[in-house]
């Protein structure tokens, strides 16, 4: 049997009962960071041995565990906070668990993402988790993008010396959307804070357009963000993009940067932004 458990976020004492109990019953714990597990089981006594079981290693040790499974023994999974496989190692073990029709029960517990879309307090009808931002800017441009085009509420996480480059990239194309900062949740210096995005990377702001991130925002961020409702289809939305490439390049930006803002803030595929733009600026014949 493959218990998957999940495990606190911060506060230990947040540990249901019955994932204890799972953790005292298996033969084995696979943990992403056995330090990390160890204080968990210390400060409730329990001695159940431990493996690692990570990113680089998630491949072999998918293998070993199961054929312990299918020999019958008892294993319990869990990463470093919440539920493994979301975001964390162990997806790959529970397909392969699932696939050869071996048993498995998922033993739940707290959960970063619905922590912070609740401290939020941004009202939506339902919501998207994009897992962690992505790093470089084009890409979150993309995907901010994508997002744009069915509107609501976005839960994402990102890492403290990150956020503040996340940040500003999100308040260049959206800068009056809503959101929240949630950093440390359930721990001793828990902060939620609210605001747009214009104001939140205000806040958290780096020092100079080219200096290195810094390591003052500490600890693990979730971010939630209101995208409003969703874009009107292409065809609806060409008008106003052509008026607004004309705002945006007699302001002075290029025809890159001013496809860029076409591309996110109205969700036009890039190559029809690049085509407006590139026509706004070619000479009358």
């Amino acid at each position: 049997m493959l218990y998957v458990c999940a495990t606190p976020i911060g506060n230990l004492d947040d540990v249901s009962p019955r994932v204890l109990e799972k953790l005292r019953e298996a033969e084995l714990i696979a943990a992403e960071d056995t330090r990390r597990t160890r204080k968990l089981l210390s400060r409730f006594d329990i001695h159940t041995p431990l493996t690692s079981f990570f990113r680089h290693n998630e491949l072999q040790k998918t293998g070993e565990i199961l054929r312990r499974l299918r020999a019958g023994s008892t294993v319990a999974l869990v990463t470093d906070a919440g539920m493994p496989g979301v975001q964390d190692p162990g997806m790959l073990l529970v397909e392969k668990v699932v696939a050869e029709g071996l048993e498995m029960s998922v033993v739940p517990g707290p959960s970063a993402v619905l922590t912070a879309l609740v401290a939020a307090g941004l009202r939506g009808e339902g919501f998207r988790f994009v897992g962690y931002l992505p790093r470089r800017a084009r890409e979150l441009e993309a995907a901010l993008a994508r997002w744009r085009r069915d509107g609501g509420l976005i839960v994402a996480f990102d890492t403290g010396p990150r956020l503040a480059r996340s940040l500003a990239c999100l308040a260049t194309h959206v800068p009056e959307s809503r959101a929240a900062v949630c950093r440390e949740l359930t721990k001793a210096h828990e902060e939620v804070v609210r605001g747009s995005l214009l104001e939140l990377s205000g806040r958290y702001s780096v020092p100079g357009p080219e200096a290195a991130p810094i390591g003052t925002v500490r600890g693990e961020i979730t971010l939630v963000i209101d995208l409003g409702p969703p874009l009107e289809d292409e065809a609806a939305r060409r008008p106003d993009a052509e008026s607004a490439a004309g705002a945006l390049l007699d302001r002075g930006l290029s025809r890159r940067d001013a496809a860029a803002a076409l591309h996110v803030c109205l969700g036009l595929p890039r190559r029809e932004a690049e085509r407006i733009c590139l026509l706004y600026t070619s000479p009358s014949p």
